[in-house]
């Protein structure tokens, strides 16, 4: 994972091609020791539909470079808190508007 001062972050899939995205928002958690990043797909936005295809990872920053390592998560319990910081934060949206 590549990123600067800006909400962008550059993903390598598993056949090393790379996607710009932008970052949705980031958060720690305590309980697991990680920190989340939510994105989704520069241009997704875009789409007719009303559909965004949010993906989400853990990470570790690395401090030095500005960039870090994006991992999967891999448990349920991540899944449940991860989807519960995404109902808050989209609920948060909606009452902005």
């Amino acid at each position: 994972m590549e990123h600067g001062e800006t909400n962008t972050i550059t993903v390598v899939d598993e056949q090393g091609n790379e996607q710009l995205c932008e970052i949705l928002f980031t958060f720690e958690s305590d309980e697991f020791g990680k920190s989340y990043v939510l994105y989704y797909p520069i241009g997704e936005d875009d789409s007719e539909d009303d559909e965004i295809d949010i993906h989400a990872s853990s990470f570790i920053p690395n401090e030095e470079t500005g960039d870090g390592e994006l991992s999967p998560i891999e448990t349920d319990e991540e899944w449940d808190l991860v989807e519960e910081m995404l109902n808050t934060f989209l609920a948060k949206e909606e009452e902005e508007e």
